[in-house]
């Protein structure tokens, strides 16, 4: 009620205010006491009202007189104001609604606009949507050309193992500085955002809460809207595409991660993404101590 009244308060005060309009002449100015005594009755109710009727007398009061009076710019101004002050709750009522939808409803894709296009299966990651390669296969081939826009296959592996045979297609992108350059990239409606590893256990799945994290982050101010509302993983990963459609990989081959000819590859990619990640905890920690 106390928050009511003050904005009613406020709301009252802008009346009053934009009742007051401009005096103009295209002649020489005429005195005070002159105009008045050359207004007729009618003028002077209808320009200055009883106080019940006009809280704003008493103020440096200008009039322009006109047939009829013109809406003020203040007082456009205030009922935009007014305007945008009832739109709030609107809003905070749709993201209400839109949080309810996810929440009752997981076949939703993270903005609640609509339905998950492609379809998902129960993978090792609860709280991520995961498709089969078979799946994978199928929007390779274009068999939902006709519901998405685009697709990115986003491959986590070190570079050696890309190299060693990916997915047709696939961008390697195994350090979080990369995936950050998803959110620099035009978008467009209704794309699709794959990502995977190896088996894609951990680091597949890390990066996709990574894109998803940072997307929230940058559209933060516009929630529910993201960049990238449809993003799945890759059931079992690499290794499980390639030993169902290897004819879909360049090449054709298959490089685990612990590949006894690249273990120094292996320390050295894993001793990069580390440290940017330590990094970033780092910037992170100095920015909360300003605070």
């Amino acid at each position: 009620m106390l928050s009511k009244r003050l904005f009613d308060t406020v709301c009252d005060f802008d009346a009053i205010s934009a009742s007051v309009s401009t005096l103009s002449f295209d002649s020489t100015p005429v005195k005070a006491d002159n105009l008045m005594s050359m207004m007729t009755p009618n003028i002077k109710r209808s320009l200055f009202p009883d106080d019940d009727e006009d809280s704003g007398l008493g103020m440096d009061d200008h009039v322009t007189l006109t047939p009829s009076l013109t809406k003020s710019a203040k007082r456009q101004r205030t009922e935009d104001d007014n305007s945008t002050c009832s739109k709030r709750p609107k809003v905070c009522t749709d993201i209400k609604a839109v949080v309810t939808k996810l929440e009752e409803n997981d076949d939703f894709i993270a903005d609640g606009s609509r339905l998950h296009t492609l379809p998902t299966v129960t993978g090792k990651h609860s709280d991520l949507k995961s498709i089969t390669p078979q799946t994978l296969t199928d929007v390779l081939n274009g068999d939902y050309d006709d519901v998405i826009s685009d697709y990115k296959i986003i491959d986590c592996r070190y570079p050696y193992e890309f190299e060693g045979g990916h997915i047709r297609g696939a961008e390697n992108m195994y350090l979080h500085e990369t995936i950050l350059t998803l959110l620099q990239q035009p978008t467009k409606y209704k794309q699709v955002v794959i990502f995977h590893c190896e088996f894609s256990s951990e680091r597949g799945p890390k990066m996709l809460r990574f894109l998803r994290s940072k997307d929230r982050e940058l559209n933060k101010e516009n929630y529910p809207l993201l960049n990238f509302p449809e993003v799945y993983l890759l059931d079992s990963g690499y290794k499980a595409f390639f030993n169902e459609k290897s004819d879909l990989c360049d090449p054709v081959s298959y490089r685990p991660m612990l590949h006894s000819d690249h273990s120094e590859d292996l320390r050295h990619f894993r001793v990069k993404s580390k440290s940017w990640t330590a990094g970033e905890k780092r910037r992170y920690a100095r920015k909360a101590m300003r605070f």
